[in-house]
């Protein structure tokens, strides 16, 4: 197969496909798609589909019929009521309590929009649910239904629903100023002879609303997170419905966290038990349900009593990480060693120069700058010894002509003694380009999950937490979506340029020589919804890799390099310094080759 053959398969299979991937129905499409072919048959059948009366669902819902016997039960006096609204609020939050299940209804971060502008609030609706799971007098009773009896005092209050005289069940609800947190305590009053077994049950389930442009991307960040009480965090799927029974432990906290921002609860005497959800909705604007199934103790005394803590706000690492119990690991630094790199280099130093007061695009820059000093050894050794190998390529050339391309065996021995003999290491260009890897990839992991970023301008970029619109076209085109980036389009150019020259200084050929003009064209279709300050930083790495090696070019000398390995082959071998490790593996190596030979 030769060259051009190979490149226009290989991007026919990158088109086939980014068509299959792209131009998939999605599952609104589906459940329309079979709507239609339901109304379609009634209509040849002759008959009227049958509309529902969506305003007298709703009129059921919120006040459904209530059985008689049922007053007579457990609770039975708090299962009718007209629901009601308080409102707690402080300078970070804005928070609505409804006296229907005694729950938090909705949650306005203030101080924060959505990307439209608009007031951001984590979720509100009738799909956010709450409650106890309460075994009363043989019955399965959620607090979620029972009607409870506001009292608010300050920043602080009570909602509580009646059992019986001197047996009720309390949440008291707490917001103190300049806090993200609010704290939650729930009291069991004289109900030691009424609830059965040893523990109680804890629901919560919500739809996080969208936030930002993209919701792709919302997807690819959010999942619901966890902790064992001596353990680390997890968390679930963030690309699929995934459900887990969390049985390896105690649980000390769970968290609905999407991308930027976190709806948490944490329990000071930690759930016995659990299980958590999560489910993609179809619905426009909806990001992930969550479903969250928990257990708490329960030692029927006369006042049980459990602590708790809400924790609504953003996922900035700092503000995170002052709430404790390492809430701050919600944010995706990457995996091992990335994040540690992430957390222990790099965030400390985008934090010191945060500390100026500098634009985000500046202190990008900066950034970029001091990586590559940083790494500029390394990149100096790599150019260095690609600089050997293409000093060394026309006598390599003249030892595969000797001894022909049908000896491959023979050819790579007579290579090895050739590198012997003029002291080269043939993988002295790679290795330091392996040991750069992990601080470049732990950028990729950095610039997405990094908070501060979000809503910030830097020249065309609007907002550099996502990406920068050069042109909407308005429906999906394979491979590429529906836009483009400039931002990204610039960092795959810089990086074509930079595989020339790569190409130029390593001399290679052939096939290898092509395929590295590939990858950038697949990156421009992987970053091209990826955040602009993402590509804004491989865009500057690549200009500063370009004058880095501009600069190593006019210190490096090929004819000093030529005449330095003439010396290294001219002399004895007693006279040569002591074996490298690399050295001694190819005199191994050569010597195995020998034998097998033999």
């Amino acid at each position: 197969m030769d060259r051009n053959t190979f490149t226009g398969l290989f991007l026919i299979m990158i088109i086939l496909a980014g068509s299959f991937y792209f131009f998939r129905p999605s599952e609104a499409e589906i459940k329309k798609a079979k709507e239609t072919e339901r109304l379609d048959s009634l209509k040849k059948a002759g008959a009227t589909p049958v509309q529902k009366d969506t305003t007298k669902t709703a009129a059921i819902a919120a006040n459904p019929a209530v059985d008689s016997l049922a007053l007579k039960g457990p609770f039975g006096t708090a299962l009718t009521g007209t629901e009601a609204n308080t409102v707690l609020e402080n300078e970070n939050l804005l928070i609505t309590l409804s006296n229907k299940g005694g729950k938090i209804t909705s949650v306005e971060v203030k101080g924060q929009k959505t990307f439209s502008g608009k007031p951001l609030i984590l979720f509100a609706g009738s799909e956010n649910k709450f409650g106890l799971n309460l075994n009363a007098a043989g019955k399965v009773i959620n607090t979620n239904d029972l009607y409870f009896t506001s009292t608010k005092t300050g920043n602080t209050v009570t909602m509580r629903a009646n059992y019986g005289a001197n047996a009720y069940v309390e949440y008291v609800y707490d917001l103190k100023a300049l806090s993200n947190k609010v704290a939650f305590n729930v009291n069991l009053v004289g109900l030691q002879q009424v609830i059965a077994g040893n523990t109680i049950g804890l629901n919560w389930s919500t739809i996080l609303l969208q936030q930002e442009k993209s919701i792709e991307s919302e997807h690819r960040y959010s999942a619901p997170y966890y902790k064992y009480l001596d353990g680390d965090v997890n968390h679930l799927s963030v690309s699929k419905d995934e459900k887990e029974d969390l049985t390896k432990g105690k649980i000390q906290w769970f968290s609905f966290k999407q991308h930027f921002f976190s709806a948490s609860l944490i329990s000071k005497q930690a759930f016995e038990k659990g299980s958590l959800e999560v489910k993609i909705p179809t619905a426009p604007g909806q990001v992930k349900f969550y479903d969250a199934n928990m257990q708490l103790p329960y030692a029927h005394t006369a006042n049980q009593v459990y602590e708790m803590e809400f924790y609504f706000g953003t996922n900035k690492f700092s503000a995170l990480k002052a709430q404790g119990y390492d809430l701050e690991q919600q944010v995706d630094m990457g995996y091992w060693p990335l994040k540690y790199i992430n957390r222990f280099i790099v965030l400390p130093v985008f934090n010191f120069l945060n500390g100026f007061g500098w634009n985000y695009g500046l202190i990008i820059l900066v950034l970029t700058i001091l990586l590559k000093l940083a790494l500029s050894p390394l990149t100096y050794k790599s150019y260095l010894s690609m600089a050997k190998m293409r000093v060394l390529k026309p006598e390599m050339d003249e030892i595969k002509a000797k001894v022909g391309e049908d000896n491959p065996t023979l050819v790579q021995q007579e290579y090895l003694k050739l590198y012997k003999k003029a002291g080269v290491n043939p993988l002295g260009g790679c290795l330091p380009m392996v040991l750069q890897l992990p601080l470049v990839m732990a950028f990729f992991f950095f610039f997405p999950n990094l908070f501060e970023l979000r809503g910030h301008s830097f020249l065309w970029m609007k907002d550099l937490s996502t990406y920068d619109e050069f042109i909407k076209f308005g429906v999906k085109i394979p491979f590429i979506g529906d836009h483009l980036s400039l931002m990204c389009v610039l960092m795959t150019i810089s990086t074509l340029i930079m595989t020339y020259f790569n190409n130029q200084v390593s001399g290679a050929t052939g096939q290898m020589k092509y395929i590295g003009y590939i990858m950038p064209v697949i990156f421009l279709g992987v970053l091209n919804s990826y955040p602009a300050g993402l590509n804004y930083y491989y865009f500057l790495a690549n200009l500063m890799t370009f004058g880095q090696q501009f600069l190593i070019r006019k210190m490096v000398d090929d004819e000093k390099i030529h005449a330095l390995i003439q010396q290294n082959k001219a002399r004895p071998a007693d006279e040569k310094k002591k074996k490298s490790k690399f050295q001694q593996r190819l005199d191994d190596y050569m010597r195995q080759q020998q034998q097998a030979k033999k």
